[in-house]
């Protein structure tokens, strides 16, 4: 039976998320795969969720979830890059907001938003990295696209530097808020600093040190696969009804489970067997199916 399950780890700064999903992939070996549900810059650290084997086909469930950061950002400065790894200028005598100033606007940015990307991003432009043009110098204006911001709480304020927690979803541009934010103050700001805190149930106080695994430990970090669909309508099989989505058949769809959504199925153990979605005739079929242990 092939190795499954999901790493929780804590990526240094420093680093790219490629670097640690290297250190898993050395440990498991070229037959099993590994990669990462959610980049994160070498200037960032925190949680990087890392599925393992089979657990990869997982990585779009996980990018579902709910991200929490805690950014700093330094305001009255402009930066290419948005944030401290680019050339850093400051403005020449920039407003300083207060703090209820800057409590104000902070709503502006909560809910469905649009947001333009940054420059120096991994989004494609014509085929090619939107980054790599512009280390060319190469003018980037990509179009705005929208995202979800669910909270941000002001953490702390001692001018120039703001510190705020955020709570966003997927394709969120953490410096592109730092630098929208100013913008509405009459300012500029770059991102000096930024911890990713939790990904769904996924939390950095949980996180283990990629410098920590072993060949001898590694496998015993692995959490359950589940995890990584913990926020969708869970069913729980019997033996009968596991025994028919391991073999690719269809069941009968309970009464309350939602034929247009996904539905993850487990077995008693609560180990994950599949995801399953509606079928004809009542029924839910397999659109994803996970061995079992």
């Amino acid at each position: 039976m092939s190795v499954s399950g999901i790493l929780n780890l804590n990526k240094p700064a420093g680093v790219t998320s490629r670097d640690v999903v290297n250190v898993v992939q050395r440990l498991a070996g070229r037959q099993t795969r590994a990669g990462h549900a959610g980049t994160l810059d070498p200037l960032a650290r925190g949680v990087l969720v890392v599925p393992v084997g089979p657990a990869t086909r997982l990585i779009e469930y996980v990018q579902q979830m709910p991200k929490t950061y805690r950014a700093q950002f330094l305001l009255g400065h402009r930066s290419d890059t948005e944030d401290t790894d680019g050339e850093v200028t400051p403005l020449g005598s920039p407003p300083i907001p207060t703090e209820e100033e800057i409590r104000g606007v902070l709503p502006r940015f909560v809910g469905r938003i649009l947001q333009r990307p940054p420059a120096y991003s991994a989004l494609r432009v014509a085929g090619q990295r939107a980054y790599d043009l512009a280390r060319r110098g190469k003018q980037v204006e990509l179009a705005p696209r929208e995202i979800v911001v669910y909270q941000i709480t002001l953490d702390a304020y001692d001018y120039p530097y703001l510190d705020l927690t955020i709570q966003c979803g997927s394709g969120t541009y953490v410096r592109s808020l730092g630098r929208d934010l100013a913008e509405s103050l009459g300012t500029a700001a770059v991102m000096s600093s930024l911890e990713r805190t939790a990904v769904g149930p996924f939390r950095v106080e949980e996180a283990i040190s990629p410098d920590s695994l072993t060949q001898e430990n590694w496998i015993a970090a692995l959490l359950p696969p589940a995890m990584a669909v913990s926020h969708l309508t869970r069913l729980t099989l019997d033996d009968e009804a596991a025994r028919r989505i391991r073999n690719g058949l269809t069941i009968s769809r309970p009464q309350g489970i939602d034929p247009a959504a996904d539905t993850v199925a487990v077995d008693q153990s609560e180990r994950l067997i599949g995801i399953l979605t509606g079928g004809e005739q009542n029924c839910l079929r397999v659109k994803r199916n996970f061995p079992t242990q």
